[in-house]
């Protein structure tokens, strides 16, 4: 199974100094943790990290001992465009990718294969977790206009997986009719092709603001080697 990790972001959300995936929690940086659960995958045999060209070096130097173990792809200014250079950079055999954020750190690997053995079994699928809480949808002016059933939303997460041939079509459309999304699956529902859910739980948080940092520095420090 491919894997591309998304790695091109910035810590403007943290409030860092630099790309969030560089800041150290539990004595690790977030990418190696991405990176720890990627490798104890049972399913995952290539690897490619698409970041930022200014990220490249400080990347490396954390990774320095694991260098032969990914293969760096420069990211574009959106994650949209990111994924759509690492598609371009997969291997020729290449039939199925899994999509997974840098950000989220605390991916068991269970994740990866069992996604991956869906995803190879035909129908392309997203981790996720059920909301739990009453969702508002409001209008311009702050006033609430409908309260969807809970029983259908889910929070989208990562990793998310498809086959590749369809995945490159569903970026050449999005490419040549001006679509912008903020993940995979959307491109997918776009053009009317199914996507699964997989539940992975309400762990799998992306570390985006530092009340994220909090929690994932708490609940890895539970693992830390």
């Amino acid at each position: 199974m491919h894997l591309l990790i998304a790695a091109a972001g910035s810590g403007s959300r943290m409030g860092a100094d630099r790309n969030k995936l560089l800041l150290k929690i539990a004595g690790k940086t977030i990418l190696e943790w991405t990176l720890k659960a990627a490798f104890s995958s049972q399913s995952i045999s290539w690897i490619g990290i698409v970041g930022q060209p200014k990220d490249k070096s400080s990347i490396f130097s954390i990774l320095q001992n694991k260098a032969d173990s990914f293969t760096w792809i420069n990211g574009g200014s959106t994650r949209q465009e990111s994924v759509q250079r690492g598609l371009s950079a997969l291997p020729g055999d290449a039939k199925y990718v899994l999509i997974h954020d840098g950000a989220r750190c605390l991916v068991n690997p269970a994740v990866f294969d069992a996604i991956s053995g869906i995803v190879m079994g035909g129908e392309a699928v997203i981790a996720a977790s059920q909301v739990i809480d009453t969702i508002k949808k409001v209008n311009q002016e702050g006033e609430i206009i409908d309260t969807p059933p809970r029983a259908d939303l889910w929070c989208a997460q990562t990793p998310q997986a498809f086959p590749v041939d369809q995945l490159k079509q569903a970026h050449r459309k999005a490419i040549s009719n001006g679509w912008s999304v903020t993940d995979d699956a959307s491109l997918f529902e776009r053009l009317g092709l199914p996507v699964k859910i997989y539940d992975a739980g309400p762990s799998n948080i992306k570390v985006t603001t530092p009340f994220d940092l909090v929690i994932a520095e708490s609940l890895l420090s539970l693992t830390k080697d």
